[in-house]
């Protein structure tokens, strides 16, 4: 919420990238709604979200939306960049406004129509044989479905970039060395990319990788939920953990840095402070 608020309240969003952000906090606040929509029912009848129940359809499948919406979300931002820092060798193609608000339509139209496919019916209320035991009602074959391309796309085209962008830069200092000009700003920038590109890299790691792991483990499992209880469900809520923990990294890789994020409070808090005097006189 502070993301988008401080976003909406300046002028970043002028920016196509500021809108990437936005979207990016918007997920992650649907992400956060949606576990918290999940814990309640846990707390308020914990069967449900063990054996299954029509109740858990939509917010599981609004839950799967918005980890969709994020993952595409994060690559369209690594693919935004490497747009940016490459504008210089393909001038003819440049990031604008309304390129930025068509991904975003885009990347929720794609999340909402994979996530929304077991309330449209690619459900296991009856089937007992395919069923998730991780995420039941959600069968097998629809997890596996959506979850492999998606892992491969999380982690091959933020790859492909953020590589691309550090051999780019790489590339313009070499040519700036051998001009015998300064090449400390390439430097630095080189650097940058590549330590956010490592941090993306682990967060992805380690928040989406047990889920993928329980997944794999959903195809492969021949056994009931009895049989596995609790273990297995104790390692199901770390996942929905890690996944929230990687809803409050993303603010501060992608959009916010607590120094900007400081001198922007203390802007609205001045421009506030103006119009309650304005107001006054």
């Amino acid at each position: 919420c502070t993301v988008i608020l401080t976003r909406l309240a300046t002028r970043d969003l002028h920016k196509p990238i500021s809108i990437l952000f936005c979207n990016l906090a918007v997920s992650d606040l649907f992400t956060s709604f949606s576990g918290f929509w999940i814990s309640m029912l846990f707390i308020t009848n914990p069967d449900i979200t063990i054996f299954g129940s029509r109740d858990m359809l939509a917010p599981y499948a609004l839950y799967t939306t918005s980890i969709l919406s994020t993952i595409y979300n994060l690559v369209s931002i690594g693919v935004e960049r490497y747009l940016a820092v490459a504008e210089s060798m393909r001038t003819r193609f440049r990031v604008a406004r309304s390129h930025s608000i068509a991904v975003v339509f885009i990347n929720w139209l794609l999340a909402f129509s994979l996530g929304c496919l077991p309330l449209l019916g690619w459900h296991c209320l009856q089937a007992g044989r395919s069923t998730s035991v991780l995420y039941s009602p959600f069968c097998v074959s629809y997890l596996v479905f959506v979850t492999l391309p998606n892992v491969v796309v999380a982690f091959l085209v933020p790859l492909f970039t953020y590589l691309r962008i550090i051999i780019i830069l790489r590339k313009r200092k070499l040519r700036m060395q051998a001009c015998g000009q300064a090449t400390g700003t390439y430097r630095s920038a080189e650097t940058q990319v590549a330590r956010t590109s490592i941090s993306i890299w682990l967060l992805a790691l380690v928040s989406y990788a047990p889920f993928f792991a329980g997944v794999i483990f959903d195809a492969t499992n021949r056994r009931c939920h009895t049989d596995l209880y609790p273990g297995v469900y104790i390692f199901r809520n770390c996942t929905a953990i890690l996944i929230t923990i990687t809803c409050l990294g993303n603010p501060l890789l992608y959009t916010l840095r607590l120094r900007e994020l400081g001198a922007k409070l203390k802007a609205l808090r001045c421009l506030s402070a103006k119009r309650v005097r304005a107001c006054a006189i």
